[in-house]
C-alpha cells in the first residue's frame, strides 16, 4: 500500500506558504510513524530527502531532486500534572497554532505569546519560534527524534539542542540527520506568569478591554499579528524573512547617533537587537514590488508573493535588501527562513 503512496514529479506549490512553483522528483506522506520507518528504509530512497512539515518557514528556489517526506502524523495528549506545571506531549505534524489553542482552552500557560505563527509543531524547536518575548526554548521540555542512518530513536533535552535565536543544534550540527517525532512542553497550569510588555500587547488588552490572562493575551496577539502580516492563504509569504540582527553595544551607539529613531532592544552581553523591519523601511523597501515579488505593505519584514513569483525572482530581491541594509547601516541581514 505505502507504495502507492510515492508520488512522481509533483507541484510543491500546495506545500509551501509562498505559493512558489517547485516539484519534487519523488514525494511521500508519512501519516502514522510507522510509515516513516518503511520509507527511510527504502533502499532506492537512501539518497537526498528533505522532510517537509507544513512549508511556512522555507522558501524554494528550484526543484527538489530526491525524496520529500511530508511529516503529518498528529496527536496530542498531557502526560502528566504536578504541583506546579503539566507536560504535555505532541506530535510534529500538529498544526502550530492549532496546538497553542488547545492548550489555552486546557487552562495551560505559556504558549500563548506564540499564538498565530504558522507552520507545524515539529519545526517550531528547529527554529526556536519565538514572538513577543517568548521562545519555544522557554517551556520545552525535550523531544523524541529520529535518526535516519541509524533509524534509532533518540531523546534531546534542552541542553543538547543548543538553543539559539531561531537557532538549534537541528539546523547546524543534526541538519538533516533526524525527523523530529514529538514535543514535550512543561505549562504551567496555575500562577501563571504572563507577558505583556513587549510589543503592542498592552495597548491592544486594553483597546479589548480586558485583563491579562492567557485567553486574552492569545486574543490580542492573534489580533496584533493579523493587521499586521498577510495571510498566507491570501497572499503568499513565509512571515519574517529575516532575523533581527544583533550588534555589540558600540554599534548600535553609532547607528543611534546618526539614525535616532532606530528600533532596538537590549540583547544582553554588551549587544543589542536591532528592529530589522525598521531598517528596512528606513532603506525604501517597505512596499517596493518587482513583478509578483515584493515587500508587503504593511510589514517591512515580510516578502511576498503576488501570485506568480519564482522562488529565483523573490531570492533576488532578499539578495537586494540585505545589499542595501549593509550599505545604509553597515549590518548584515540573514534569512530566518531556510532557502532550499
Amino acid at each position: 500500500m505505502n507504495e502507492k503512496r510515492i508520488l512522481k514529479d509533483l507541484s510543491l506549490k500546495g506545500f509551501n506558504t509562498f505559493g512558489v512553483e517547485a516539484r519534487a522528483k519523488y514525494f511521500f506522506e508519512a501519516i502514522t510513524v510507522d510509515d516513516l520507518l518503511w520509507i527511510i528504509h527504502q533502499e532506492e530512497f537512501k539518497g537526498k530527502k528533505m522532510i517537509l512539515g507544513g512549508g511556512s518557514n522555507m522558501l524554494l528556489t528550484q526543484d527538489f531532486d530526491g525524496l520529500i517526506i511530508k511529516i503529518s502524523f498528529k496527536e496530542k495528549w498531557i502526560e502528566k500534572s504536578h504541583d506546579d506545571y503539566t507536560l504535555v506531549s505532541v506530535m510534529a505534524g500538529e498544526n502550530w497554532h492549532q496546538f497553542v489553542q488547545w492548550t489555552i482552552e486546557q487552562g495551560l500557560g505559556g504558549l500563548e505569546n506564540l499564538s498565530l505563527i504558522p507552520g507545524n509543531v515539529g519545526t517550531a524547536p528547529v527554529q526556536n519560534i519565538g514572538a513577543y518575548g517568548v521562545e519555544v526554548k522557554d517551556t520545552f521540555h525535550h523531544l523524541e527524534a529520529l535518526n535516519m542512518e541509524t533509524g534509532e530513536f533518540e531523546i534531546f533535552r534542552a541542553e543538547d539542542c543548543n538553543f539559539g535565536y531561531r537557532q538549534s543544534y537541528f539546523k547546524e550540527g543534526g541538519k538533516n540527520k533526524y525527523i523530529i517525532i514529538r514535543v514535550f512542553f512543561c505549562l504551567t497550569h496555575t500562577n501563571h506568569v504572563l507577558n505583556t510588555k513587549y510589543g503592542a500587547i498592552e495597548a491592544e488588552l486594553e483597546r479589548m478591554g480586558e485583563e491579562p490572562s492567557i485567553q486574552s493575551i492569545s486574543k490580542a496577539v492573534c489580533n496584533i499579528r493579523s493587521s499586521k502580516l498577510p495571510d498566507p492563504v491570501l497572499l503568499g509569504n513565509s512571515g519574517s524573512f529575516f532575523k533581527n540582527p544583533v550588534v555589540p553595544n558600540a554599534a548600535y551607539e553609532k547607528l543611534k547617533a546618526e539614525f535616532p529613531d532606530i528600533v532596538a532592544y537590549p540583547a544582553g552581553n554588551g549587544y543589542t537587537k536591532l528592529a530589522a523591519g525598521w531598517l528596512i523601511e528606513k532603506a525604501g523597501w517597505k512596499g517596493f514590488r518587482r513583478g509578483d515579488a515584493a515587500v508587503h505593505e504593511k510589514q517591512a519584514l515580510v516578502l511576498v508573493n503576488h501570485g506568480k513569483a519564482s522562488g529565483k525572482e523573490i531570492e533576488a530581491l532578499a539578495t537586494e535588501i540585505k545589499e542595501s541594509i549593509k550599505r545604509t547601516f553597515a549590518v548584515n541581514l540573514e534569512e530566518e527562513i531556510n532557502l532550499i
